[in-house]
């Protein structure tokens, strides 16, 4: 994070309307393009976008500064949650699907399983360097090409392809500490290989 965006953030959490502005020019297009990959919806992305800055004015005080969670995950991770909520509110799930979710305990596992897995993903992220977890971030959630990533944050595009190759070492490390890395086919094909023997 640029110390102009520092400055922004600390103005903004007192009270300072442009620098709210500031905040917006700098990250509006990135949570369009993450909100729409979500809701799939131009015309929507933009309200749950508005939705974001809109609410960013009323929760930005919880917002503290330290180094295990970067300004812009935050943010994300209010647009992400804005997006759906967005999507649960435009859903009429029928009374026949209710009661067969609540029947089928397969489902609720799933959900819980998949929760599990975005908190130890966000855990993850945590704890990477601000840089590497900016440019996973704007990679893998937000969709932007390296060139695109490498304008936006001033850097070069070898340092992109750099941070991006360490972001991804440093993450994998981190889930396979919270015993939460994915299981590759090769990994899971080892198994088996040892499991006939």
């Amino acid at each position: 994070m640029t110390r102009r965006v520092s400055r922004a953030i600390r103005r903004a959490q007192d009270g300072d309307r442009e620098a709210l502005g500031f905040l917006y020019a700098r990250y509006a297009d990135d949570i369009n393009g993450y909100v729409r990959s979500i809701v799939h919806d131009h015309h929507e992305a933009e309200d749950v976008t508005q939705q974001v800055f809109a609410k960013l004015m009323r929760v930005i005080g919880k917002y503290d500064e330290r180094d295990d969670v970067p300004f812009f995950a935050w943010v994300m991770r209010v647009a992400r949650n804005l997006a759906v909520d967005h999507l649960r509110s435009q859903r009429l799930v029928p009374v026949e699907d209710v009661r067969a979710a609540d029947e089928g305990s397969g489902d609720l596992a799933e959900r819980q399983q998949m929760r599990q897995r975005m908190v130890d993903l966000g855990e993850a992220l945590s704890r990477l360097p601000r840089d590497q977890c900016e440019v996973l971030v704007l990679r893998h959630f937000v969709g932007l090409s390296p060139p695109e990533i490498a304008t936006r944050t001033g850097r070069s595009l070898g340092a992109i392809h750099g941070l991006h190759h360490r972001a991804r070492r440093a993450l994998r490390a981190e889930l396979t500490r919270l015993g939460a890395a994915p299981v590759t086919m090769r990994a899971s094909r080892l198994t088996l290989v040892g499991a006939e023997r």
